[in-house]
């Protein structure tokens, strides 16, 4: 099991403080305060130092953590900032050339995300080194990105080479993904609106092959049409329909976890049932590190590679 975290050099975002359920976060030039389940230990800074620091600061709804519910809430203003701004992967030019360049527009929603889950780093540079591995066995790798969102792993892989397809029940992020790959200067990624598992089984009895699978599954979800979706029942399933369509040789595979109670071990277990023992397994946590030497566990990862 290994434990990774983004790149010091990168230079739009850094997790200042955590700690008594919160973390404070710079993205860009603006800083910001969220809830933070995972955060049970003292904040290093009080909370003078953080109001004085922060430009918004998330206050949480009645429904907040419910099982089921997403986080919904309000931000409350403390400087003067943009709801909408963005932020750049890669500054300008690649970092290195295993590193990916991109940008994202963030923004401030009611459910206390802002567009990017900035620990998924790690993963956004395996998916890009994995299809520039593939290029030089094929010219044009297909890859499908399960649970999109907003679509840095889909930015990482295209600005690759790869052919994505792109794939997320909710419309309104779907097209905010399209405006994060126009503001990237990227092009001709497939967008598809739909529900992941029966996208999956359908590619399935078609026949379909991908060279790179990416699933970042949600704890509890709706497709576009009222379809349910409950990690814990409908895991295994959909990862059996993804042994199907990914490509026996030449080919890589990220199913990354959030939800609290799932293990870097329940990971590899379920990847390693799903897929048989073919290619190599690699599994751990994905965390941020604060300025003060706390390393926040925010989720679990495998990786398959053949």
């Amino acid at each position: 099991m290994i434990l990774q975290s983004p790149l010091s050099s990168w230079k739009d975002y850094q997790l200042i403080d955590s700690g008594d359920f919160e973390k404070l976060e710079r993205f860009g030039s603006f800083i910001l305060a969220r809830p933070e389940p995972k955060a049970l230990w003292n904040k290093a800074l009080t909370d003078k130092e953080w109001n004085a620091k922060a430009h918004t600061r998330f206050a949480a709804g009645a429904g907040f953590s419910k099982a089921g519910k997403e986080d919904s809430g309000t931000w409350n203003m403390l400087k003067k900032m943009p709801e909408q701004w963005i932020i750049s992967y890669g500054a300008s030019g690649a970092i290195s050339p295993a590193i990916p360049s991109f940008k994202l527009r963030l923004g401030l929603t009611s459910f206390k995300h802002v567009g990017v889950f900035p620990e998924q780093a790690p993963n956004w540079d395996y998916i890009y080194s994995q299809v520039l591995r593939l290029k030089e066995k094929k010219e044009r790798p297909k890859v499908l990105n399960l649970f999109a969102y907003t679509g840095a792993a889909s930015l990482a892989a295209c600005a690759a080479g790869a052919d994505v397809t792109h794939l997320d029940s909710v419309r309104q992020v779907v097209t905010w993904a399209k405006t994060n790959m126009e503001f990237s200067n990227l092009d001709k990624i497939h967008w598809v609106v739909e529900d992941a598992l029966k996208f999956v089984q359908r590619e399935g009895r078609r026949g379909n092959k991908y060279d790179g699978l990416i699933l970042d599954p949600p704890a509890y979800g709706h497709g576009p049409d009222g379809e349910r979706w409950k990690l814990d029942e409908c895991l295994f399933e959909i990862l059996k329909g993804c042994a199907q369509i990914l490509s026996p040789e030449n080919s890589f595979m990220v199913l990354n976890l959030y939800s609290n109670g799932y293990s870097a071990m329940l990971s590899d277990t379920l990847v390693g049932c799903a897929f048989g023992s073919k290619g190599t397994r690699t599994s751990g946590e994905l965390i941020l590190n604060d300025d003060f030497g706390r390393a926040l566990p925010l989720s679990v990862f495998t990786r398959l590679e053949r």
